[in-house]
């Protein structure tokens, strides 16, 4: 309202007798005098008054502004010492270096190149100055002041030049040229002040106002000299800068902010602001014709026109001041603060609420929505940067305001459509930072005592030394967990607030003048979620995953609350402890799932092939034009464009900046504001895109939807199933909840998979340092408890150790309690495992679908894998998942997903079905998942089975066959260890690996297993020959890489065997062993197999199966060969390799085919053995350590070398299963020396052309080619052709060689 020149018979009318509160000019005179008091606040007395009325209102009110302003200016004409423009901003023009991301306020900035440089536009030459700089992340930055000829470069920035200063939080260290320690370490969302004194030449730091003392002192002053502010930060580092354009945070006595505040604004405001606050304090009692004080928080706007008109008047003047930062900041968030100062629920202070209802009322709506917007900028700003305190009073503060000012429909609908999601403010909100300096943030008042366990059991060996707790741990242990609690309290409180921000923004029921909040917020957080899930490469749109944590959950809170609400009212609804995705919103299109990859590929692809089956299944059609439009051509346009922005040699963010100069960014992770400049030594412009349209653009054309969808197609309505569009007849026909919640649930699944999870492993570290320092601090305790007397040096030492471990486990351990109330907290464990819980039910209803369950996006199956493995490794050592409701049947319901989608032919992408086979892998390594696997259903079970036993060609196998491994583990010959003995003994430490699970068969599924091998025919020779080709392909890499590895050994010169390469060699080594152990468990649950020979291949299999294992043996147990030198070498990375794994899972098989069997068996498999070219019986006579007297006498000298023998390793082989290798030796020696004397010399054109091992005993159809049966029945599993003229070979005949003549 521009100045209310009201004429005066409107005035007539507004006090005509009709209206309320009629008041004659003498209490209006008194009232006018009482609001406007003059500066000095004294009223003259009533008889040299000016008479004040409505029409001479504005005039008082201008001369009391004037004198007001008059005394000011005189006071206060800017300090002298300066240099350069009025408003201090970021030089973007020329001074900086590297690369550099600035927002649009040119105060916030961001690296994006190594080490980049810039500094401010105005410089000091005299006088005390300061400015302040907020950090936004903790990583490398050096902060403080340079000269104008100082020069950086990639490598040196602010502090690395003879006229710079700089201090540096992340090293703690202060640098002019040279570097010493300085200060404290700061963290995201702390403020560093700058302070520099020309008049004495020192330089100062403080960090969140506390002084960190004088830095530099004696700087370089006099003609020519004047310092910029400057700071050089490396990639993805952030920080915002203040010189003054808002109030300055912490300010110091004597020191000015290098840009003036404005000062006569501030006056006027401040005035103003006074006026408003008597109008409040004064009422008018017309009855009684006197003015009275009025109880301020109750105050309403009840249509008094007289305090109207009067309010008008002031907000003349108030609404223009309002738009400005500085005076929001300082002014009005500093009132409506006050007014929330009195405590109570943040409902019993109405006053906000009429104050903004004036605002809307009187202001210009560009005035209201620009003071909104600082006012809540400002908000963020104080939230992000206010310091931890003990009872978290600050962030309490600041949160009710938000809620005060949110609660307010029009302002909520405001901000929610053009300030909160602009990149991702709101999000701040819900974030709560964990302090770096424990003792600031008063950790030490709340939790005084501090607790550490240090119970370390080492896996592989049972601790039976588990010590009882001694009584002063206990109470060690109580009182911090009594601190842990206090601290919970207070963090529940802010995160209580939090909650109540979400609950506001998804109110749905506020639908004066136009869409409800709800709906706003809907549409606004899934475009959140694309920038998110698109851009992982552009830093500027992404939420830092710590926030993600925090966001994930409140949302759920909100979210249940609102469910559960609903339930309330329609009872036929489901909870939210039932809580699933349907699986039509996958399919209907109503929700955009961006690019994201489905189950079934491509979105495109899927719609072309599964389109008839959404039309019968779901009656969903797809619009022909629809399939035209996702074609190639936008591929190799989006591919084009892309190319295009690499070969102009522009940093890829140019492009994703370039590409949307009109789009917020994170980035402006400091301010807030925009980060749209991207500047660049090489090219100091705005990047402008080559083409107008840029790929990023692209994606907001398709994706318009989302933007412009409203509540009912959201919702739905009479006959419109909104989202729920195209229920398949699998779903059942019940209202699960509201349609906007089920979206939102979608959203938060989406969250956990973007970056929850990791952030979540994340955080982990510290619980890991805590046990580190502990086991420090116990190893130095014991060292100090066996120092000899005599040696105090060394005594001195490790006392110096272990107070600088007990310090830095005090530290820690009160960390620890922070993360683990904010991040690993029991309520938040439920929190996720509520999540597990949705996706496996979204995941079961999508399965029913049949082909649609295609549509699913690939996280949901990603998030059910994760939440579980977080469950089970992050939070585990504060809650343990067992206590979690119905924990049982979710891990039985998680194990049938593994079982039946690990093999799923709807699922294409290998990734996600690694994935699963992994997570599959994993279940099955512990005794309570394996459990659960066990107790899916039979058929299921079975199914699974037969999964893991298809060919292994063409699959990644190695999964498989270690799942296999596992689930035989524990039965096999000596395979009952958690380690390999041989490790036992060289590398005790490693006993805590936790890969090294304790075995824990499966004789159900290896029952399963039994039967699916002896009842189909075809399925156990492709599975046989497949991993008997593995074995070959791995045993023969394995022999050739340590014969590098062996040569390189033997050169004299210094060299060094890749580690890569050791790696590789020792993982073929692996597969080897967990190969033969899959055929050892083969051999023993269907010994048949081999030894029946009325199935087809079995003699087959048996002979290939002999000729692998001499092999195996005679490469392994050749006296000083190969695999002993390198075996002795002992080199790191090759620690697995060794005699005993590969030697005792061949002795199981051959103990299996040659003992363990009938009369009948044993005698097949010893003649087949034997037949063996390659068989060797002191490789048999190896295994027990018998060596060749020959090989004695010659190594005579060498007496002392033990030899290999089981013999030796009694801990991990019973005295039954050396018995039967006893018998085993003793039966083929004997059979040997028989088969010996029999058998007649062959000459050798009889011998086979392939093997040169047997006697040519088949001849080829049609070609009559010939070779021995072993050869050509081998070649036939894999190939037809004949091996010499590679005619397709249609059968094979016996051959006897005809008799000589």
């Amino acid at each position: 309202m521009n100045g209310l020149n009201l004429p005066p018979d409107s005035l007539s009318l507004l006090f005509s007798p009709f209206s309320q509160g009629i008041v004659n000019s003498r209490l209006l005179n008194d009232y006018l005098h009482r609001v406007f008091t003059s500066a000095d606040g004294n009223q003259p007395a009533a008889a040299y008054r000016k008479h004040l009325t409505f029409q001479n209102l504005q005039e008082h009110l201008d001369r009391l502004l004037a004198e007001e302003n008059g005394s000011e200016d005189s006071r206060d004409q800017g300090a002298e010492g300066r240099l350069g423009p009025s408003t201090v901003v970021l030089d973007h023009t020329s001074g900086f270096e590297g690369l550099l991301l600035v927002d649009d306020d040119l105060l916030g900035v961001i690296g994006h190149s190594n080490f980049g440089s810039i500094r401010a536009t105005t410089c000091v030459y005299k006088g005390k100055w300061i400015y302040e700089v907020l950090i936004s992340s903790q990583g490398l930055m050096q902060i403080g002041w340079c000269t104008l000829n100082c020069r950086f470069n990639q490598e040196e920035g602010v502090g690395d030049t003879p006229d710079s200063y700089a201090y540096d939080g992340n090293r703690v260290r202060k640098w002019n040229v040279t570097t010493t320690n300085y200060g404290k370490s700061w963290a995201a969302g702390d403020i560093v002040s700058c302070l520099i004194d020309l008049d004495e030449g020192t330089i100062a730091f403080c960090l969140n106002g506390i002084s960190l003392g004088t830095a530099f002192d004696n700087i370089t002053r006099g003609a020519g000299m004047a310092y910029f502010p400057a700071i050089s930060l490396s990639f993805k580092e952030s920080v915002a800068f203040n010189f003054g354009s808002r109030p300055l945070r912490y300010p110091v006595e004597g020191y000015h902010p290098l840009q003036d505040p404005p000062v006569s604004d501030l006056v006027k405001a401040r005035r103003l602001l006074g006026y408003l606050k008597n109008v409040i304090h004064i009422g008018i009692d017309v009855t009684e014709g006197k003015l009275v004080e009025k109880d301020t928080s109750m105050w309403q706007l009840q249509g008094e026109p007289t305090v109207l008109i009067t309010l008008a008047h002031i907000f003349n003047y108030f609404s223009p001041l309002m738009c400005k930062v500085y005076l929001v900041e300082d002014v009005l968030m500093t009132f409506l603060l006050s007014i929330l100062e009195r405590g109570g629920a943040v409902e019993a202070h109405p006053l906000i609420q009429q104050l903004l209802d004036v605002m809307w009322l009187l202001m210009e709506e560009y005035e209201v929505h620009e003071c909104l917007k600082q006012l809540l900028m400002s908000l963020l700003r104080a939230y992000r940067f206010s310091p931890i305190i003990p009872d978290l009073g600050l962030q309490i503060h600041y949160l009710r305001l938000t809620i005060a000012v949110l609660k307010h429909e029009k302002s909520r609908k405001y901000l929610l459509s053009n300030v909160l999601f602009d990149v991702l403010r709101s999000v701040v909100f819900f974030y709560i930072k964990s302090p770096l300096r424990v003792e600031e943030a008063g950790l030490q008042e709340l939790i005084p005592t501090t607790w550490w366990p240090n119970r370390f059991t080492k896996e592989g060996k049972e601790s039976k030394e588990v010590k009882e707790e001694s009584a002063e741990e206990r109470l060690r242990r109580r009182a911090y967990e009594r601190g842990c609690q206090r601290l919970k309290k207070r963090i529940e409180v802010v995160e209580g607030l939090q909650v109540q921000i979400l609950k506001l923004l998804l109110n749905n029921k506020d639908r004066g003048g136009g869409e409800a909040s709800r709906y706003i917020f809907l549409n606004k957080f899934r475009k959140f979620l694309q920038e998110n899930a698109s851009n992982r490469g552009n830093l500027t749109v992404l939420c830092p995953p710590e926030y993600m944590v925090c966001f994930l959950h409140r949302l759920i809170a909100a979210l249940r609350f609102f469910w559960d609400g609903h339930k309330a009212k329609t009872p036929a609804a489901l909870s939210s402890d039932e809580a699933y995705v349907p699986p039509q919103l996958f399919y209907n299109g109503k929700v955009d799932y961006f690019d994201l990859q489905r189950l079934g590929g491509l979105l495109s692809h899927l719609k072309k092939t599964l389109k008839d089956d959404l039309a019968a299944k779901a009656n969903v059609l797809i619009d022909p034009a629809e399939l035209q439009s996702v074609t190639m051509d936008d591929l190799d346009e989006d591919e084009e464009s892309a190319t295009s922005a690499a070969q102009s040699q522009r940093p890829s963010a140019a492009l994703a900046i370039g590409g949307a100069l009109a789009r917020p960014g994170w980035l402006s992770s400091p301010t807030l504001g925009r980060a749209n400049r991207f500047l660049s030594t090489a090219a100091v412009s705005l990047m402008n895109p080559r083409r107008p349209l840029g790929t990023l653009e692209k994606v907001k054309v398709r994706t318009l939807s989302v933007e412009q969808r409203t509540e009912e197609d959201i919702e739905g309505s009479h006959g419109n199933e909104g989202l729920l569009l195209g229920r398949p007849p699998e779903e059942p026909d019940q209202p699960i909840t509201e349609n906007s919640l089920l979206e939102i649930l979608d959203g938060i699944v989406m969250m956990y998979n973007l970056s929850v999870h990791q952030q979540l492993g994340k955080m982990v570290g510290v619980s890991d340092d805590v046990n580190e320092y502990a086991m420090a601090l116990k190893d130095t305790e014991e060292k100090i408890s066996r120092c000899p007397k005599r040696r105090r040096d060394i005594h001195e030492e490790l006392l110096k150790s272990q107070k600088v471990f007990s310090e830095k486990l005090n530290h820690l351990s009160r960390r620890l309690a922070w993360i683990n109330v904010t991040i690993y907290s029991k309520e938040k464990m439920q929190d996720i495992y509520w999540l597990l819980r949705v996706c496996i039910r979204t995941i079961e209803h999508g399965d029913r679908t049949g082909s649609l369950f295609a549509f699913m996006p690939e996280f949901y199956l990603s998030v059910a894998m994760n939440s579980y493995s977080a469950l089970k490794n992050y939070f585990s050592p504060v809650n343990s998942m067992e206590e979690l409701p119905g924990y049982e049947e979710t891990l039985m319901r998680l194990a049938a997903i593994l079982a039946k989608h690990f093999a799923d032919s709807r699922i294409v992408g290998t990734d996600i079905r690694d994935s699963l086979m992994q997570a599959l892998a994993s279940y099955v390594c512990y005794p309570h998942s394996l459990r659960a696997v066990e107790r899916i259903p039979e058929e299921q079970r079975i199914s699974m089975m037969k999964n893991l036993l298809a060919p292994y060609e063409q699959r990644p196998w190695a999964q498989t066959n270690w799942i296999l491994v596992r689930l035989w583990r524990g039965c096999g010959f000596g395979y009952r260890y958690t380690r390999l003995p041989h490790l036992l003994k060289t590398k005790p430490e490693d006993a805590s690996l936790p890969s090294l699970q304790k075995p824990c068969p499966s004789t159900l599924l290896q029952r399963h297993m039994a039967d699916l091998l002896r009842s189909d025919r075809d399925l156990a020779p492709s599975f046989l020959n497949s991993v008997l080709n593995q074995l070959n392909w791995a045993f023969s890499e394995f022999i050739g890489m340590i014969q590098e590895i062996q040569q390189a050994a033997e050169r004299l010169e210094r060299n060094f065997v890749d580690s890569r390469q050791l790696k590789v060699c020792a993982t073929c080594f692996d597969l080897s062993v967990s190969l033969l152990r899959v055929l050892e468990m083969t051999v023993t649950l269907a010994p048949e197999i081999f030894l029946d020979w009325n199935r087809p291949s079995s003699e087959l299999l048996l002979r290939r199966l002999a000729q692998l294992l001499n092999q195996v043996l005679n490469r392994v147990t050749a006296e000083r060969n190969l695999f002993d030198r390198v075996v002795n070498l002992r080199l790191p990375g090759l620690e697995s390799v060794d005699h005993y794994p590969i030697l005792v899972a061949v002795t199981g098989i051959l103990v299996r085919l040659l003992v363990d069997t009938d009369v009948q068996g044993a005698e097949r498999a010893t003649a087949v053995m034997l037949a063996d070219p390659c068989f060797q019986l002191r490789s048999i006579q190896y295994l027990l350590g018998h060596t060749e007297p020959s090989a004695l006498a010659a190594a005579a000298p060498a007496t002392e070398k033990r030899h290999f023998s089981l013999n030796t390793y009694t801990e991990y082989i019973s005295a039954e299963e050396l018995a039967k290798v006893d018998k085993m030796l003793s039966h083929l020696s004997e059979e040997s020396k028989q088969a010996a004397a029999t058998t007649l010399p062959t000459s050798e054109e009889d011998l086979c052309p392939i093997c040169y091992a047997h006697p040519i005993s088949a001849i080829f159809r049609p070609c009559s080619h010939k070779s021995c049966k072993a050869c050509i029945n081998q070649h036939l599993m894999n190939n037809k052709d004949c091996f010499f003229c590679k005619a397709t070979i249609t059968g094979v005949d016996d051959f006897t060689k005809p008799a000589s003549s």
